[in-house]
């Protein structure tokens, strides 16, 4: 169900892999859908500071792990 067969960034591999819809982190982070949609189909896209603290935030608490930004984006 998770992917689709899609290409998938590190995110997006992170939320399938997790069984994170990306619906989910919508309303757990706050952050816009088409944000998150653009970050789960491709490297090349980064948040902005600002969104990227609300995603994080929001992954810690759905997963329980500690993850941060340098694990899907470089900076």
């Amino acid at each position: 169900m998770f992917g689709l067969g899609k290409p998938r960034s590190k995110f997006g591999k992170f939320l399938d892999k997790h069984e994170i819809t990306q619906q989910d982190l919508v309303r757990k982070s706050g952050v816009n859908r088409g944000t998150i949609s653009r970050l789960c189909q491709g490297d090349a896209f980064k948040p902005s500071m600002k969104n990227a603290h609300k995603i994080i935030k929001a992954l810690r608490q759905l997963t329980g792990k500690n993850v941060d930004y340098d694990d899907f984006w470089s900076m």
